[in-house]
């Protein structure tokens, strides 16, 4: 397995998946090893000479006018950590925690934060030997970043708090010792920069992002079966339409939806027929896709940037000879933009949904059973399996408001704006499940509807139906359904589809 290099400057958002996913190891640059070692030694200059400086000999927060005596720098780090890990709730995934790792040794690596390199090694020690502190969810209010659950993080460092080690849950100092790590004593401004910054948000928004660029390509192969199987049109996908629009995410799921269905036998069936434009959950799918595609491109954008900046406070120049406390901790820039991907996830779902209604409804559903029941009245066939997908539409809904437009003044009203990203960042995750979920019930419904018509669709969709019929077979009569939804979502969580639509020739956009 090779390794990752990190250098606080060139990491990427798929080596942020691998890394959390495959554990992938990791180790530092011998550049960034000699930058974090320089700005150490500025640091201790500057305790040696006894200047004033926030987060080195003061206090935090509202609390930093009160000088800090030399002998007790040491110990205010440890209680800053131990007084900042409050988190509660349920914790994170290991992959999730994994990324949040990572991060956070990535903008240590950059050489402005003040630590010592042997306090950075440490932490890449526990994330190649599998030390997995456990961070609860909600806490944090994004506004010196991720105070609250990075310092959580940090406990295991210093061998407190609790970790996941090998499947089980220990506490910190255990895990450390099973996996021969000696925890480490904090020095100065060690702790601060070790739990100041952006890093929980970031990783969350990382992960998530990633699904969701999956989760768009499978929505245009998902929709392309449903309209085959409606007896849709594909002349609103034709390109001379979408030119005129030049959106480039309306423009890339149209070429997507065309090329998918195209010598499509069931399309051709119906060339002539009555039907002259569809409904709009049919007809203006790469409109509402593409927009999603947009939003996803911009949330990409900021994340790029994040993951590679330096987000602590206060930040330390030693070429410069100068320690700033700045703002480049406040959570902002994810919040408002995870909000954003929450939202556009939040109508693929909405649209899927109503292509869902397309195919049961016996008055929209062009010749197919009532919700595809092969004995309507004995059987509900897949009734009820909508009011699934609206429960989660809804839920969405209501998890779409934005977290970034709320604001409660913390720390004595110095911290008197906060972003409430981590909420964002929360929310987020539950959205990406719900629409994976939706996602899976329209082919779960798709696959049946296009097993009703006597003619095939593309080859490239006949596949993809084959492919998904060797989990979930089709529904001859009612039968308990939620172990066939379980099935389908998990098949969307395996990169099958994708492959088979690249097998056949096809490059999703």
């Amino acid at each position: 397995m090779s390794t990752i290099y990190i250098d606080g400057n060139s990491l990427n958002l798929e080596e942020i998946e691998e890394v959390a996913f495959k554990h992938t190891p990791i180790a530092l640059t011998e550049t960034s090893i000699q930058k974090v070692k320089k700005c150490r030694e500025y640091v201790e200059k500057i305790i040696e000479k006894g200047d004033r400086v926030y987060g080195l000999n003061t206090g935090f927060g509202k609390l930093s006018s009160v000088a800090i005596p030399k002998d007790n720098i040491n110990e205010l780090q440890i209680n800053l950590i131990r007084s900042h890990s409050t988190s509660v709730g349920p914790a994170y995934t290991v992959e999730q925690t994994r990324a949040i790792m990572l991060l956070r040794i990535n903008v240590l690596a950059k050489g402005y934060s003040g630590i010592r390199w042997d306090t950075l090694q440490t932490l890449v020690d526990m994330l190649n030997k599998g030390v997995h502190p456990l961070i609860p969810m909600r806490g944090s209010v994004g506004a010196s970043g991720d105070l609250s659950p990075l310092s959580h993080l940090a406990l295991t460092l210093i061998g407190e708090g609790e970790a996941e080690f090998r499947g089980k849950i220990i506490p910190g100092a255990e895990a450390m010792q099973k996996a021969g790590i000696k925890p480490v004593q904090l020095y100065a401004k060690e702790g601060l920069a070790l739990n100041n910054g952006t890093q929980v948000m970031t990783a969350l928004g990382v992960l998530n992002l990633l699904e969701a660029e999956r989760l768009c390509k499978y929505a245009d192969i998902i929709a392309s079966c449903t309209i085959d199987a409606l007896k849709g049109t594909p002349s609103a996908f034709d390109e001379l339409v979408h030119r005129l629009r030049p959106h480039k995410g309306q423009l890339a799921s149209a070429n997507n939806i065309s090329n998918l269905m195209e010598n499509s036998p069931l399309r051709e069936s119906h060339r002539n027929c009555e039907n002259v434009q569809d409904p709009y959950s049919l007809r203006c799918t790469p409109q509402v896709h593409g927009a999603v595609r947009d939003a996803i491109n911009y949330v990409r954008s900021v994340l790029e940037v994040e993951i590679n900046s330096a987000t602590d406070n206060p930040l330390i120049f030693p070429d410069e000879e100068k320690v700033i406390s700045g703002g480049n901790f406040h959570g902002e820039p994810l919040a408002i933009s995870l909000d954003t991907l929450a939202i556009a996830l939040t109508e693929l779902a909405s649209i899927s949904e109503r292509r869902i209604e397309q195919m049961l409804n016996p008055t929209l559903n062009r010749g197919l059973t009532p919700f595809l029941a092969l004995r309507p009245g004995i059987d509900s066939g897949y009734m009820i399996v909508q009011l699934t997908a609206a429960s989660l539409v809804s839920e969405n809904r209501v998890l779409a408001h934005p977290a970034c437009v709320d604001n409660i003044p913390t720390s004595a009203n110095q911290e008197d704006f906060v972003s409430m990203g981590s909420i964002s960042a929360n929310k987020l995750i539950q959205v990406v499940e719900n629409v994976r979920t939706v996602l899976a019930i329209e082919l779960m419904i798709a696959a049946q509807a296009l097993d009703q018509r006597d003619i095939h669709s593309s080859s490239v969709l006949e596949k993809v139906k084959s492919s998904f019929r060797q989990v979930v077979p089709t529904l001859q009569e009612d039968r308990i359904t939620y172990p066939d939804l379980n099935t389908a979502v998990n098949f969307l969580k395996k990169p099958t589809l994708l492959q088979i639509v690249q097998d056949c020739g096809i490059n999703l956009y």
